[in-house]
């Protein structure tokens, strides 16, 4: 199958514009004919859902959670993205489209991002006029700071809460569709297959988790806006609930899988402390503009730090060793989050870890604090240190926290064209769902512009020139798909509680994450990953033969819904592994060992790989075929990244 991406012709800077104009439209009346399904609730789903019922379609939403408000979005921290220039400090839309291209280390589409870049100022608007609290500068000025990757302060914010306050807004507009009857809204639903009829998405089906009830629900178009899948990797930055399962089976009904190796990996969280942990923690990126990245100058130094021989404070600035700074004068702190990692577990590996597992390096608002004082510091961040406070019963005002890098947001996703449609007509993914604005390194602050983006200003657009085509005739719930696809989930779910065996979902999940963690983590290397091939199919065999699920469908079943997700993640984890050895390159937070440069940077290969990889199911147990989606570069000249 020829990817076809539907790239419009013409310059970079009217792209958008004249395609939006080239759409095929759908008349006020018939927008009433017409019922769009919305799969998940944050950002992306909620805006888009929102947007589309104002626009006059009928809309059904559904969401694992107990409300909309509760998606994971809620908890992105430290800001938003748009190219404003209300510091006049040389930022434009061009800009932005550069630093996230070169951000993403030259593997995302120019078209996509130049969009979300000229899509980013419209954003702020809508959310002020939505009464998001954004900070402000004395004068009233929304306020900006500095985020990584960037020479320039585009980030808004609403203090270490954004994600909360965004989220919020979006919930607003979408609680007054559902008020005017335009939204159905489906909570406790968790979608475990697409209906797909005469190869076009029509439908989804979906288990509620109180009642444990299989239900289908027609609809002319599906959207899919659930989210990303590091928690392949058990311990990561996401909700516990945070799952690949409603993408995965996209993906088997015939969406290709695109770019799924990358991974990144935040450079300040909470580092892990013992067995006992399910997630980890994140402290914002912002918090990177006033503290200093630090590890002690020798080994020697850590390992009496780790002992309690010294104290931090007897360490003198000759035995500090701040290494980002020392290596990237030009951006120092705000390095793009794959370098800060890397740099970071380079430090560790050196012996010069702190903490009492020796995995860590500091963070330290020491020289903030004294430039600007602690009630400066406090109002910038104090929601930030104190839930450090209360994580870790230390006093980052008078201490250094500790940070190291963990599993965050993961850039691939369903492949989807220019217009966020999957390879199967009428399915749709949106925000972290696709793999489409980011390359191979997101840049801080630009997951919530992507999400809104999609969701409020690209698909109320793109999708109306899918329905036009297919016209609004009544979707037939009566088609033998429909129930073909019903039974299918049925026979999944008496499958998985058929297993009777003797060892849990969880200690499944653990140990495919910590397969994932060794081998297709911050460093890859060729036999490494060969190895881990073989680890995650011996352990999905495992699964399938000793694993054990509690209780009945018929009922509010964790257990059951666990189950569902870690056989997903399983299959999903075979095929990271697949692409990253394929990648036979370094690029953004994909980093194989073999391809450095000599001072230890990702090296490309842009001869061989300057395309998406996009991966299509054949069947269980059967080799995925691979497709490429040449990335071409008309506007930004390919160079090895430099942030020195």
């Amino acid at each position: 199958m020829e990817l076809n991406a539907k790239i419009p012709e013409g310059p970079l800077a009217s792209k958008w514009s004249k395609h939006k104009f080239n759409l095929k439209l759908v008349n006020p009346a018939n927008k009433r004919k017409y019922t769009i399904l919305v799969v998940g609730t944050g950002l992306a789903g909620s805006s888009a859902a929102a947007s589309l019922a104002e626009l006059g379609y009928n809309v059904k939403t559904f969401c694992f959670q107990d409300s909309p408000r509760r998606a994971h979005s809620i908890a992105a921290q430290g800001g938003i993205n748009a190219a404003k220039n209300y510091r006049n400090d040389g930022d434009s839309v061009h800009r932005l489209f550069y630093d996230t291209i070169k951000g993403g280390d030259y593997r995302a589409r120019e078209a996509n991002v130049h969009r979300l870049a000229e899509v980013s100022v419209n954003i702020i608007d809508q959310c002020v006029a939505q009464g998001v609290p954004f900070a402000r500068e004395y004068g009233g000025l929304l306020d900006n700071r500095s985020f990584g990757g960037s020479q320039v302060s585009r980030t808004f914010y609403a203090r270490g809460q954004t994600g909360q306050q965004l989220l919020l807004g979006a919930y607003s507009a979408l609680n007054r569709q559902i008020n005017e009857g335009a939204v159905q809204s489906y909570t406790r639903h968790e979608m475990l297959d697409v209906v797909v009829v005469d190869g076009k998405a029509q439908g989804i089906v979906t288990r509620d988790l109180v009642t444990g009830k299989i239900e289908s629900h027609a609809g002319h178009a599906v959207l899919l806006c659930t989210g990303g899948y590091g928690n392949v990797f058990y311990l990561s930055t996401n909700a516990m609930g945070c799952n690949v399962t409603a993408a995965w089976k996209a993906h088997k009904r015939g969406a290709f899988f695109g770019n799924p190796c990358y991974t990144q990996i935040h450079p300040t969280c909470i580092p892990v402390t013992g067995d006992h942990q399910s997630k980890l923690t994140l402290m914002s990126e912002s918090l990177r503009n006033d503290g200093r990245v630090w590890a002690p100058r020798t080994p020697e130094l850590a390992q009496r730090l780790r002992k309690g021989e010294i104290k931090v404070e007897d360490l003198k600035e000759e035995d500090r060793d701040y290494f980002l700074e020392r290596k990237y004068p030009a951006f120092g702190n705000l390095v793009p989050r794959d370098v800060a990692s890397r740099n970071a577990k380079e430090a560790v590996d050196e012996g010069r870890g702190v903490g009492g597992s020796g995995i860590a390096v500091f963070l330290d608002f020491a020289d903030a604090i004294k430039r600007l004082g602690e009630d400066a510091v406090r109002a910038k961040y104090g929601n930030l240190f104190d839930m450090y406070y209360q994580i870790t019963d230390e006093n980052p005002y008078k201490h250094p926290m500790r940070i190291y890098p963990a599993v965050h947001y993961t850039m691939g996703g369903l492949w989807v064209d220019y217009n966020l449609q999957t390879t199967v007509p009428g399915l749709y993914a949106l925000g972290e769902a696709n793999f489409s604005d980011h390359g191979a390194n997101r840049l801080g602050a630009s997951a919530l512009m992507q999400g809104l983006a999609d969701g409020y200003f690209v698909i109320p657009a793109t999708v109306g020139d899918y329905l036009a085509t297919i016209g609004p005739k009544p979707v037939d719930a009566n088609h033998p798909a429909f129930a073909e696809t019903t039974k299918a989930v049925k026979e999944r779910i008496d499958k998985l509680l058929s297993l009777k065996g003797n060892k849990t979902v969880d200690e499944y999940h653990r140990e495919l994450g910590l397969i994932m963690w060794e081998y297709c983590g911050m460093a890859r290397t060729a036999e490494g990953l060969a190895k881990a091939k073989g680890l995650i199919s011996a352990l999905r065999a495992d699964f399938w033969k000793n694993a054990i699920v509690l209780g009945t469908n018929d009922e509010m079943n964790q257990s059951l819904e666990k189950a569902g997700r870690v056989a997903d993640f399983l299959e999903l984890g075979e095929l990271m592994v697949d692409d990253a050895l394929n990648r036979s390159e370094s690029c953004g937070g994909h980093f194989r060992v073999e391809s450095q440069t000599e001072e230890g940077e990702a090296l490309r290969d842009d001869e061989n790989f300057a395309y998406v990889a996009a991966w299509e199911y054949k069947g269980d147990n059967v080799a995925e075929a691979l497709h490429k989606e040449a990335l071409v570069f008309e506007n930004i000249k390919l160079a090895q990244r430099s942030y020195k």
